[in-house]
């Protein structure tokens, strides 16, 4: 009952921390509770418990704590930056903000110079981690399955970045552009990534800071993590699980990644993307195109997919998939529920419970995902039983909850690149 009651105020927090899935409305503590489920009176109560707060209180303290980054970090107008937070009048935001840091936000701006700001390609804000952070290993992961058009990765000796394009749909609503994260490596270390991301994400800018922190994981607690894990991956500590900026991309991706070598993952995504994926202006060398909308792959043929060599298992797959989130049955973000996604996801022909596991370790940012049917797993794990495998795997990490994503990366990460069976290369 207690773990119930964890979990549920875990979810309740990850659901206001998240901007997304909600609309142009505030997730009000009624609307969240009737989302998950339980009654005002029981949400408040499990959340006080839980986080020592109130849930009112705990979305008050985001907010500001947004405010006053966008106020110190860019030079937007105080007027914006009251509506991107979430207040619903410029008179709220005020009184909020007076309250709980005793000066008004324009006081707080001047008294910091630490602005960031806006240039002429776009807004600036800094994102902050706590070390260790592994960055070359993150940057490598994505470097490894980087898609010519849509994403670069920069790994030079001083100069850690990470370019991509971006389709974002909140709602009815299409915003496209592109981002630029650089991880700061200048001493002494300040574990912060520079984010610039362009001006048609202006209007989304909380959503983008919030996707980029969980592309990175950024708000991974290591010594939580390590305090688990060290013993039996003491070679790890600075890793992380790398995200998506777009879980219906990464969930295609994981689809045409099924069984193949990465480099054959990448020349059929590669395909895919010029072939339906929109065209977009960005001033970033190598970044041209967007991903394909879940609309363009719903209505792509067979035949057309065919021809870029996309066999019918996965043909199918993509068009259930790009089915399931055209008709809002299946979001595929951090504030998603966990268990009817995995539930929707494994329904779905041509989704398995490796696929389905892999989405929610780097899509729904579940840090206890443990895909077990994993044949590379088995081998970095040493798993002897050859008739359970699996079960072997489960038992074994049953030890690292709930932190077993993060169990899984360093496992693979420890076994030699050759030795890596084509399924972990998605």
């Amino acid at each position: 009952m207690q773990d119930a009651k964890r979990m549920l105020a875990v979810q309740a927090a990850r659901l206001f921390d998240s901007p997304e899935g909600w609309g142009d409305a505030a997730p009000g503590v009624q609307r969240l509770a009737q989302r998950m489920g339980v009654s005002d009176r029981h949400l408040r109560r499990v959340f006080e418990a839980q986080w020592g707060v109130s849930p009112l209180q705990y979305l008050q303290t985001r907010r500001l704590l947004l405010a006053k980054q966008l106020l110190t970090d860019t030079l937007l107008p105080v007027t914006e930056i009251a509506r991107l937070s979430g207040f619903a009048s410029l008179r709220r935001f005020h009184a909020a903000f007076a309250q709980h840091y005793g000066l008004n936000p324009t006081q707080l701006r001047r008294s910091d110079s630490r602005a960031l700001p806006i240039a002429p390609q776009g807004i600036r804000v800094r994102l902050a981690y706590r070390p260790p952070y592994d960055v070359d290993a993150m940057l490598q992961f994505f470097a490894t399955r980087q898609i010519d058009g849509i994403e670069t990765v920069t790994r030079e000796r001083q100069l850690r970045q990470f370019g991509k394009t971006v389709r974002i749909a909140l709602g009815s609503q299409v915003y496209t552009g592109w981002l630029l994260a650089r991880f700061e490596l200048t001493e002494p270390a300040q574990y912060r990534v520079e984010l610039l991301l362009s001006d048609s994400l202006r209007a989304v800018l909380p959503v983008m800071m919030a996707r980029v922190r969980d592309l990175f994981d950024l708000d991974a607690d290591p010594h939580a993590i390590n305090g688990v894990l060290h013993s039996r991956f003491p070679e790890g500590d600075g890793l992380r699980v790398p995200g998506s900026l777009d879980g219906f991309e990464l969930a295609v991706r994981a689809v045409l990644g099924q069984r193949i070598s990465v480099a054959g993952a990448r020349t059929l995504t590669a395909r895919l993307v010029q072939t339906f994926g929109a065209a977009i202006e960005t001033p970033i060398e190598g970044l041209n195109r967007l991903f394909p909308s879940p609309a363009a792959l719903a209505s792509a043929s067979g035949d057309a997919l065919g021809q870029l060599g996309i066999i019918k298992q996965q043909q199918v797959a993509l068009h259930a998939i790009a089915g399931a989130v055209l008709a809002q049955r299946l979001p595929l973000h951090a504030g998603a529920d966990l268990n009817s996604t995995l539930h929707t996801l494994c329904a779905l022909p041509g989704v398995g419970d490796w696929t389905a596991q892999y989405i929610a370790m780097r899509a729904l940012r579940w840090s206890d995902a443990f895909p077990a049917g994993d044949v590379a797993l088995h081998k970095a794990l040493g798993v002897q039983d050859e008739h359970q495998p699996s079960k072997a795997a489960q038992a074994l990490a049953q030890a690292w909850q709930p932190w077993r994503s993060y169990a899984v990366i360093r496992a693979w990460a420890s076994m030699p690149h050759s030795d890596k069976p084509k399924m972990v290369q998605t």
